[in-house]
């Protein structure tokens, strides 16, 4: 088995069985994005507590790619800080963009492959752009971000 056949099984896999996925009453954070160019669409919604994520889940629908990503980034978050979710955001969106050679936690590598196919590298940022966007409002306003927003 190739290295390429197995992060496409990784992909699938996630797809088909995504991790923390569902509802999340009582979200600390509650945003919905959109990838108009596309039609995927997705809700996150974080529980905080002390200071880091708690609880993290995800809803919606999209591609294989879209959605995989959602719950790999899921799976990672539980335990970091605000920040610390942000720079892994960060670090995560410059991986698709084919700019940062390090590798990534957990089985988010088996992402880096859409940088060969620009067309979905927002498919599999949408996640990611929502969490920063949620990240910055909470910043900027003070308060912990609800909404929507397209990207």
């Amino acid at each position: 088995m190739s290295l390429d056949d197995l992060y496409r099984e990784v992909i699938l896999a996630h797809y088909k069985r995504p991790h923390n996925h569902g509802e999340l009453p009582g979200a600390d954070i509650a945003i919905e994005g959109k990838n108009p160019a596309c039609g995927d669409e997705l809700k996150l919604q974080l529980k905080l507590s002390e200071g880091k994520v708690s609880e993290v889940r995800f809803s919606g629908h999209g591609c294989a790619i879209s959605q995989s990503s959602a719950s790999m980034m899921t799976d990672q978050l539980k335990g970091k800080t605000l920040d610390e979710a942000f720079q892994l955001a960060e670090d995560f969106k410059s991986m698709i963009r084919g700019e940062r050679k390090a590798q990534m936690p957990g089985d988010l590598e088996a992402l880096r492959g859409v940088t060969k196919f620009p067309v979905r590298v927002k498919c599999a940022t949408l996640a990611w752009s929502t969490l920063q966007y949620a990240i910055s409002e909470q910043r900027t306003s003070g308060r912990l971000a609800t909404g929507y927003v397209e990207r």
